[in-house]
């Protein structure tokens, strides 16, 4: 069986990245090649997985006005730090409302055992044992670059962009989970995105999800 049959491999895959790094492209094409529900980033619309809106790198306009993502940002006074803090209860509410919110659909296609997930902090919510995880990034210089081909932007704008998007999400995974999203102890496998093309990356992808060895089968 090869990664082209929809029912090799793992059936639920996660999908973590950088600004840059074409998480909006290759998340969606793995969707596609599985012929599985794709569920994006954090918005203020969820919408229907199986036909979802076009996919961004940047910020969507959501994000950036109506989303708790920008109250989150806007609360900070400086990049909340990888473990235990306290925060304000009207603050906690507010994270646990956003946090239930985004893993109901999360823990909704964990019931399926299908789907590619976008951002989310999934890998973290899930857990090594549950899915396949994988990172996207690379050097952020030529993350802009790759940015603004993707966007088809100017390179001073992709840089714009990069600043805000990086800041955005790393700031939600370290906001309500307390950890570094960069962590690659989160992933089985991390790729530096802008030394190989997507294509390239969607078939790495889909190989080793078919090869990864899962704890209890390495014991048995």
């Amino acid at each position: 069986m090869t990664p082209d049959s929809p029912d090799s491999g793992a059936r639920l895959i996660t999908v973590s990245a950088a600004y840059g790094a074409g998480g909006s492209i290759v998340a969606p094409a793995l969707a596609r090649r599985l012929q599985v529900p794709f569920l994006q980033r954090v918005t203020t619309t969820t919408g229907d997985v199986t036909q979802p809106p076009p996919c961004h790198e940047r910020l969507t306009p959501e994000e950036v006005k109506n989303t708790p993502v920008h109250r989150l940002l806007a609360s900070l006074s400086q990049c909340m730090p990888v473990g235990p803090t306290q925060s304000p209860p009207s603050t906690r509410h507010q994270d646990e409302d956003l946090r239930c919110g985004a893993e109901e659909e999360i823990y909704r296609l964990q019931a399926a055992g299908e789907g590619v997930i976008l951002g989310r902090a999934a890998a973290i919510v899930l857990g090594q044992d549950c899915g396949f995880h994988v990172r996207l990034d690379g050097p952020p210089a030529r993350r802009i670059i790759q940015g603004a081909r993707i966007e088809g932007i100017s390179e001073e704008q992709a840089s714009q962009h990069q600043r805000a998007a990086d800041t955005a999400r790393d700031a939600y995974v370290r906001r309500l989970y307390r950890a570094d999203p960069a962590d690659a102890c989160h992933y089985h496998l991390v790729i530096d995105s802008t030394a190989m093309p997507f294509e390239a990356i969607t078939e790495l992808i889909l190989t080793a999800s078919a090869a990864v060895v899962r704890p209890e089968t390495a014991l048995a």
